[in-house]
Order: C-alpha cells, then structure tokens, then sequence
C-alpha cells in the first residue's frame, strides 16, 4: 500500500481553533483509496515549519504530500495552483515577521501545484461540496510549505504528487473566536478532504 504524507497546521493570529489540526488528526491512519494517511502538525513558524516538513518527509518517505492550511474567509475548499518564492506577511507564532524574504535564494520563482487539482474540484462539487481552484496561496505559512515541499521534490527529481489546500473555517472557529465568516462543519471539512485525497488514488 502507498502512503500519503497530510499536514496541517496548529493555531494562529490569536484564533483558538485550526480545523486542519483536527482534519489530520482526524485521519491519520485512515485508508483513503491506494493510501494509508500518515498525518503530522506542522508549527506556526518560519523558520521551524518547513524544517519539520522535510523531516516528516524522510521519516515517511512517502508517495504523496498533501498540506492542508485554514483559509479563514473563504466559503469554499481551495486546493492551490502555485506556490511563489517568497515569505512574507503577518507575525508567525513567535513573533517573527518577514518582508520580502526568499524561501530558497536558488528557487524558481514559483511551482505549479502536482494534485490533481481540476479533478479535486470538480469531484467535490459533484458531491455538493463548494470548491475552487485558487490561484494564490498567499505570502505567509501556507505558501512556505507548499513551496518548500515542490521546490524539494523539483531538486530531487521525484515523481510523485504534491501539493496544497485550502479550507474554510469551521463552525467551532467561529463560535469559539467570536468570528463573523463563512463557516463549515467540522464533519463537512474532513469528508471534502477524504474526496480530495482519494482523486489521488484515481489518477
């Protein structure tokens, strides 16, 4: 059986709640079509994030990675089209704050998404799930990972599919951060990203 790296992300920018720590944990171990799901939680850190990433990469060796971030705002799941070379935006989880930095001083500067990402959207949308390609994964956390996994594989010269998503906040984010946005089911967002996740195995 294959093996599929997912990654998501603990709290950040003062919000309680990130619903993609409870997707991972959710399906961690979980059969997902020809993958069993081996699920690791990535720091709100600049520095730490992407290190962590590689070294759950090495420590799996998988034949897929899928990072899963929270796009607070969105009313949709959004798997991402490219990660860009640079790092930038709010403070991270310690205080740090990037302006126009580089992820990798000898990186392309951006890397297409290696999911499936049309077939995603549009098995979702069969399934009556919201969902759409975005076209720009940002400048902070969620664009470092992507990018630091493709620019990885890119490097190595590995075939195997690799990529971001994005999704919405969930209800307990909401309720519990005393938020005003679109909202998902907890149950909702992990089930959208099993029919994500098994569009991989359909490839």
């Amino acid at each position: 059986m294959k093996t599929l790296l997912l990654t998501g992300f603990e709290p950040f920018l003062g919000m309680p709640i990130n619903p993609t720590e409870r997707i991972v944990k959710a399906l961690d171990e979980e059969t997902i079509g020809a993958y069993q799901i081996k699920s690791v939680l990535l720091p709100v850190d600049f520095e730490k994030a992407p290190d962590a990433l590689l070294e759950a990469f090495h420590q799996v060796n998988p034949d897929a990675v899928v990072s899963l971030g929270l796009a607070a705002g969105r009313d949709a799941i959004t798997p991402e089209r490219i990660a860009i070379n640079i790092r930038d935006g709010a403070p991270d989880n310690k205080g740090v704050v990037l302006e126009d930095a580089l992820i990798a001083a000898e990186g392309q500067d951006g890397y297409f998404s290696r999911l499936p990402i049309r077939k995603m959207v549009n098995k979702l949308k069969e399934n009556g799930f919201p969902a759409n390609i975005s076209n720009s994964a940002g400048t902070y956390l969620c664009n470092n990972v992507m990018y630091t996994m493709l620019h990885y594989i890119d490097k190595e010269n590995l075939q195997i599919p690799a990529g971001f998503i994005h999704v919405p906040a969930s209800h307990d984010l909401v309720v519990e951060g005393k938020k005003r946005m679109s909202s998902w089911s907890q149950r909702d967002l992990e089930e959208a990203i099993r029919i994500c996740l098994q569009c991989l195995s359909e490839e």
